[in-house]
């Protein structure tokens, strides 16, 4: 017999953290349909809004993501028309993945996100953003921790 003590599933923080995750999706689904992407698909939208021309290897890092499962999401994007996969002309090695006109247009259409979301969070801007670094400083801990 354990002296540990009985955990319940509300208890654990990845529980929390997974179930919210599971919500924030539910919340982007009706504005993600509109553009027709998935979330997966739309975090690599706002990447390349960010920096346009980026490596699918560098997509990956600021996703987390491995390149076998970052490959078909992309492919499904060039066949939408929003991306193009080219080669790296200064490497061959590499693929640069860029935005087309299409793609830029996207962005036009996500102005109400913030709106939408700030509301479905239901917290001041401060208390988002001390929640998102807080968050932030769990999952470097964590990737230190799990090497």
């Amino acid at each position: 017999m354990s002296d540990a003590p009985a955990l319940k599933l509300g208890d654990f923080i990845c529980f929390s953290l997974y179930s919210a995750s599971h919500a924030f999706t539910r919340v982007y689904k009706p504005l993600l349909d509109r553009l027709g992407l998935t979330y997966p698909q739309y975090l690599v939208m706002v990447l390349l809004w960010e920096r346009d021309g980026q490596t699918v290897g560098q997509i990956g890092e600021q996703l987390f993501l491995e390149s076998s499962t970052l490959t078909p999401l992309l492919k499904r994007l060039e066949a939408a028309g929003h991306v193009r996969r080219e080669r790296n002309p200064a490497d061959e090695r590499q693929v640069l993945i860029r935005l087309t006109d299409s793609g830029r247009d996207l962005k036009d259409q996500t102005v109400d996100f913030f709106e939408h979301l700030t509301q479905a969070v239901g917290m001041g801007l401060e208390e988002i953003t001390e929640l998102r670094d807080n968050i932030q400083r769990l999952r470097a801990n964590l990737n230190r921790f799990a090497g």
